[in-house]
Parts: C-alpha cells; sequence; structure tokens
C-alpha cells in the first residue's frame, strides 16, 4: 500500500504539489492523467525517492522512498518519458542491468521484445525512439518489481506498438503490483488502466474505478443533448455527454470527456465522488 499523506513539493518559490493526499492499493493499474505542469511527473519521482517531499509524508510498505534502502529501490522501477540510449546490445544491457532486481526474468525480456517485434541483437543507441521506449518497457516489465511507475510510457510509439504495450502490461505485470501510469495519451491506455486518478496542483480530483465512476456518471452516446449535460462534445453521429447517472444503467466510460468533466465541475465532482 502506497500511503500519500499532505505532501507538498515546490521549485524554488514556485508550488508544484500542494496538500495532495492519495492511497494506492496492490494490485491495480491507476492511469494518472491530469493537465501540463501539475506536478505528474514530480509525483512519480517523489513516489521513487528520486525527490523528497517538502513537508507531509510518503509512506510505501512502511518505508519513505527518499531513504534509498537498497531493498527497497530493488522492489520498485521508474520508467522516465526520456530514455537513456545505452551503447550496448539490448540482450547484454538486460542480463547486465538486471541484477539489481531480484526477480528480473531475461526470458521475460525476451518475451516482452518478441511481442514488441525487436531484436535482443540491436545496440540501443543506433535504435529509433520508439524501439528505444520499446527496450526500455521491456526491461521495466522484465524487472517484475511490486512497484511500476511509467511516466508517458506510450509516447513515441507508433500505432501498433501502443497495442503490443497494452498486451504485454497484461500479460507480464504481477498480480500484487501497484502500477501507476502517467500519459497524455488517454486513448491509447482507456481499457487498461483503472482506478483513474485526475491531479491538479491543489488537489486530487478524483481518484475511483472505473465501475465506481459509470455508477455515478452516464456516458451518452446519442444524438439528443441531455439538458442535465455537465459535459457535452459533437462527435461524427452525435454527441458524447456526461451526466449524472440517476438510473444505475451502466455505459462505457469515455476517460477523455471523463476528463473534461471534471475539470469542468472540480467541486460538483467531489461531492459526487466523496466518500465522507
Amino acid at each position: 500500500m502506497i500511503r500519500i499523506g499532505n505532501i507538498n513539493y515546490s521549485y524554488g518559490v514556485k508550488p508544484c504539489l500542494e496538500h495532495i493526499s492519495l492511497n494506492l492499493e496492490e494490485g491495480k493499474i491507476y492511469g494518472l492523467l491530469g493537465e501540463n505542469g501539475v506536478g505528474k511527473t514530480t509525483l512519480l519521482t517523489l513516489l521513487c525517492g528520486l525527490k523528497q517531499v517538502q513537508s507531509g509524508a510518503i509512506d510505501v510498505d512502511g518505508h519513505d522512498p527518499f531513504d534509498r534502502e537498497p531493498a527497497f529501490l530493488s522492489s520498485q522501477f521508474y520508467l522516465p518519458d526520456e530514455v537513456a540510449a545505452i551503447e550496448a546490445k539490448a540482450g547484454t544491457f538486460a542480463h547486465d542491468r538486471g541484477v539489481f532486481w531480484p526477480e528480473f526474468s531475461i526470458d521475460i525480456f525476451k518475451e516482452v521484445m518478441k511481442i514488441f517485434e525487436m531484436d535482443t541483437e540491436q545496440k540501443m543507441n543506433q535504435m529509433s525512439a520508439g524501439q528505444l521506449k520499446k527496450t526500455w518497457i521491456s526491461f521495466a516489465l522484465a524487472c517484475r518489481t511490486k512497484y511500476l511507475y511509467l511516466d508517458e510510457p506510450t509516447n513515441g510509439l507508433d500505432i501498433p506498438s501502443k497495442a503490443q504495450f497494452r498486451k504485454a502490461i497484461m500479460s507480464f505485470t504481477r498480480e500484487d503490483s501497484t502500477i501507476v501510469i502517467s500519459t497524455h495519451q488517454v486513448k491509447d491506455l482507456e481499457n487498461l488502466i483503472d482506478p483513474i486518478i485526475i491531479l491538479d496542483n491543489r488537489d486530487v480530483l478524483l481518484n475511483a474505478s472505473v465501475e465506481e465512476i459509470t455508477s455515478k456518471l452516464f456516458f451518452d452516446y446519442g444524438t439528443v443533448l441531455n439538458p442535465e449535460s455537465l459535459y457535452s462534445e459533437q462527435v461524427p453521429g452525435g454527441f458524447i455527454q456526461v451526466y449524472p447517472n440517476t438510473t444505475g444503467v451502466e455505459s462505457k466510460i469515455n476517460v477523455e470527456a471523463l476528463f473534461n468533466t471534471v475539470h469542468k465541475h472540480k467541486d460538483l465532482i467531489k461531492g459526487i465522488f466523496s466518500h465522507e
């Protein structure tokens, strides 16, 4: 369990995260969404101990991430948006670096590389940006860590590779893992992430499962506008609109529409999803 308690972090005099509290449970793939500059990457680097909270606390199974204990570090992996082009063959790199993670599997690395249609004999510093990202994703999954933090993992991937990424995540993550994926590419991950977190600088606007979201909000793909709509957008053939679910009828979530609804009605959405 990850417990984030009233944390604050600033860059100089500019606040980035203020009074953020959040719990993250095992066995779930969290989608971390938010506008540019709200602190998604900062939160991930705080979670993995690359930065230290300036007030408040982060507790990961009884550990403070910034203590950087070797046993704790070996239970997590953070993949940044920009990855390094190592001067080594992909397979050699994975074999040599994998020793730092006790559950690393070179066989899983090879399997994920195969899903991505990648050659483990190719040198990483001779790869395209997309190929390099796929190699690092393969390594991250092969480490088999309990905590996995991915910052914009589908950036630089083409359309087939995004489908391969979803397949790899579903096939090669531990059942007890807590995975946090920060992304702007919500359509790439719409059928993968659950729960969904929507972050603001000073607040967690939403932290809810897809089941809870669709029990409280209805996503309508019709041709007639509902006067109760909190958000609506014209699409080919009609509208996508979001309004309170008063009937209990299930609907298919649209994450982009959800995101826009939350940002248009921050206080109302917080009230709808309040657990107090």
